[in-house]
């Protein structure tokens, strides 16, 4: 068994999809030998798919490909599907080691370019060294001592009104300071509303709170203090309103979509 070349990113890319399929499959009630014969795929790379055991599957490339029949197979968009698994593509090694002794080659510096750059740099260092002072230079310096010698005479110092011992000392009293105001935070409160079947995870507060699928029309709402995240695999179906705001769709149609709702961030719009 060889074990193909899978990121991080394409790992966790695959186990979201796989389930998604698998959990497709499940609600339209079709065995995997159905899937199997109608997309011509292994059933060994299917159960492999589904459970995102990337070590039994060939290169990136063709699970793509995979994903693509498959979600064709359960009439779900096989292509807009499929664009949600990355693949990466890498120049081999021995075409970049080929081009670069052309590349080095068309430069070529002289050995006797940089002596020259040195010698040049002394040659003004040493220079200025030797070069004696300008007759502006002497005079500037004779006129110094003299202006040192002058004296400034300060103006005198304003004294200060002496109060009288039976004057009362005038108490001042500090303005209070005003500290921020620092608006607490609500909850954040999102309702979801269904226009077409989805596969939806929500999680609130890092605790996964529903992993499912939902169908056309149902409506869910869930509370959450810090944040509250949800995940579709049919984004454009999936209305989404934040504390009774105007509903929007969660991404567009047949993409897998992860959004974050902080009372920080809903409050904003």
């Amino acid at each position: 068994m060889t074990v193909t070349s899978f990121n991080e990113a394409q790992q966790e890319q695959l186990k979201e999809i796989g389930a998604y399929l698998r959990q497709i499959r499940e609600d339209k009630s079709l065995r995997i030998e159905q899937i199997t014969a109608q997309t011509l795929i292994r059933q060994a790379f299917l159960e492999a798919l589904e459970e995102g055991r990337y070590e039994d599957l060939p290169e990136p490339i063709f699970v793509q490909g995979f994903i693509r029949r498959y979600g064709d197979a359960l009439g779900l968009d096989g292509v807009s599907l499929a664009k949600n698994f990355a693949i990466n593509f890498f120049l081999l090694d021995s075409e970049n080691d080929g081009k670069k002794p052309q590349k080095n080659s068309s430069i070529h510096i002289p050995l006797a370019v940089p002596y020259a750059v040195l010698l040049t740099v002394a040659s003004f260092i040493l220079f200025f060294r030797l070069n004696p002072k300008t007759p502006a230079d002497s005079v500037a310096q004779e006129q110094k001592p003299k202006a040192s010698t002058q004296t400034t005479v300060s103006p005198p110092i304003a004294s200060s009104p002496t109060l009288s011992p039976f004057t009362a000392p005038v108490a001042t009293t500090p303005s209070p300071e005003t500290s921020p105001s620092t608006p607490a935070t609500s909850p954040v409160e999102v309702t979801v509303e269904l226009q077409g079947e989805s596969w939806v995870r929500v999680k609130a507060d890092g605790k996964t709170m529903f992993q499912g699928t939902l169908s056309k029309g149902e409506r869910k709402t869930w509370t959450a203090k810090k944040e509250l995240t949800i995940r579709s695999g049919n984004a454009g179906a999936v209305l989404v309103s934040a504390n009774k705001s105007e509903q929007k769709p969660l991404g567009d149609p047949g993409r897998i979509k992860t959004v974050t709702f902080t009372p920080e961030s809903v409050n904003s719009q």
